[in-house]
């Protein structure tokens, strides 16, 4: 166990390369009830949340999701978000623990003059993931969704419903943060220990392996998925960070921070986030530099053991687009030591689809 943003969060709970393993080849169940939950409701909830955020959340349907962002005025990404219509007048907002307080206040702030309201819900939910190829087939048996008759195996990716699983009430929905299919599982805290039961063997459950926070790591390190305080935070906006899609300029009316990243668009990146296979047993670590003829020319802010791939990988920012350092000699200062690391196409990892 370990203390993770006020909470205790399991680590791993045996071998944390064998947990990874388990959510590549078939699946892996995860307890993610430290992320934070914030309802946005009433009339202007779609508007508000236009305002308030870099994406058009007025313009996704009902049972669909979004992954967006909420900035500061200069542009500093405050926090990564995904974001579920759950009904007409109706959104979740999916904020990391860490942040959930920042997230509730700039919201709240940004939704006054609107008609609605933000509430902060996380203390009403725990959430339950499972993630890997076999995820539908393990959870189908035990979900019931609404309207009746609405398969889960037919949900489409970033989709969610109402339902039941293991005959408790929740929100069910097709998201998750390994770079496989999954579902997370949005339910009662007084029925969280039910559902994670059934899910991982109790009765006629499918005996899931549970993992720790150290195999979500690596799994969403692989896959190129950012993580706020190494990827991204307060002094980096969107374009950095290569997700410069999720700022929708073409939405009617303002958003906060659009001026300070539509200068950012037209003047271009001032870091560029890339991939670096290390060619050597040695961890890259976050803050590590990275050298090209013996100069710094970026830093580490993510790395670890790819199980996957059989070598340690890397996501750093640089201070040049990765094509001009394309036959370059780069390294990575690691204890002193320069240690030769190759530029990688991200993502590390990509499941067939």
């Amino acid at each position: 166990m370990t203390s993770f943003a006020g909470w205790q969060m399991p680590l791993r709970y045996g071998s944390e390369t064998a947990e990874h393993l388990a959510v590549r080849r078939a699946a892996g169940l995860f307890d993610l009830s430290h992320m934070g939950e914030i309802a946005v409701t009433g009339p202007d909830a779609g508007a508000a949340l236009d305002y308030a955020l870099t994406g058009q959340a007025s313009a996704v349907p009902p049972g669909r999701a979004r992954y967006t962002m909420i900035c500061a005025e200069d542009g500093g990404v405050l926090d990564d978000l995904v974001v579920y219509r759950r009904g007409k007048q109706e959104f979740l907002v999916i904020a990391n623990a860490s942040n959930t307080p920042t997230v509730f206040g700039a919201l709240t702030d940004r939704a006054a003059g609107y008609d609605a309201a933000v509430v902060d819900a996380t203390q009403d939910y725990a959430l339950i993931a499972v993630q890997g190829p076999a995820a539908a087939g393990i959870v189908a048996p035990l979900a019931q969704l609404e309207p009746a008759g609405l398969e889960l195996g037919a949900m489409k990716y970033y989709a969610g419903a109402f339902g039941t699983v293991a005959g408790r009430e929740a929100w069910v929905a097709r998201t998750g943060y390994t770079g496989e299919d999954g579902f997370e599982l949005y339910c009662r805290p007084e029925d969280a220990e039910h559902v994670w039961t059934a899910l991982a063997g109790g009765g006629s459950g499918a005996g899931l392996v549970p993992a720790g926070l150290a195999a979500r790591d690596t799994l969403r390190l692989e896959a190129g998925m950012p993580l706020y305080g190494n990827e991204l935070g307060p002094d980096v906006t969107p374009f950095e960070a290569g997700l410069g899609r999720v700022v929708k300029f073409d939405k009617p009316g303002e958003f906060v921070g659009r001026e300070a990243l539509a200068a950012r668009a037209s003047s271009g990146p001032s870091r560029h986030l890339a991939g670096l296979t290390i060619a050597s047993r040695r961890i890259a670590r976050h803050g590590h530099p990275v050298l090209v003829d013996a100069q710094t020319c970026g830093t580490v802010t993510s790395g670890a053991p790819s199980p996957t791939l059989g070598v340690p990988i890397a996501m750093a920012y640089l201070d040049r687009p990765a094509a001009s350092l394309a036959g370059a000699d780069l390294f990575v200062g690691i204890r002193g030591e320069a240690v030769p690391a190759h530029l990688t196409d991200l993502p590390f990892y990509s499941r067939r689809r």
